[in-house]
């Protein structure tokens, strides 16, 4: 079955960096569109990036360009979100995303969350 398992999150302090990584196992992970979402506490789910097969990198959410990159790697199975210059108001659980076989697969979720 379709598994997504996060990783990486944690305390940052403002203005420092995370890399997230989300390994991923039960489907052709080089062919699919990969993205990541973020939810913070009250607040609706957003969609922070999404990676194409052809390993082209889309920043989705304007307040996160010029801080975050997305990667993947299809050796590893595994899409990564670089977070640099991190602000507290990126805190939020951050989720993987594939859309495969006309349903939407979810992680578990990681949660970062940027304080002093």
């Amino acid at each position: 079955q379709v598994q997504l398992v996060e990783s990486g999150g944690g305390l940052v302090q403002p203005g420092g960096s995370a890399r997230l990584s989300c390994r991923t196992s039960g489907f052709p992970f080089s062919l699919y569109y990969m993205s990541w979402y973020r939810q913070a506490p009250g607040k609706e789910r957003e969609l922070v990036a999404g990676i194409t097969s052809g390993d082209r990198d889309q920043i989705l959410l304007d307040s996160v360009k010029g801080r975050f990159s997305i990667s993947r790697s299809n050796a590893e199975r595994t899409v990564f979100l670089q977070m640099n210059s991190l602000k507290p108001e990126d805190t939020a659980v951050y989720l993987c995303n594939v859309y495969y076989n006309a349903n939407n697969y979810w992680g578990q979720g990681t949660q970062v969350t940027v304080s002093s």
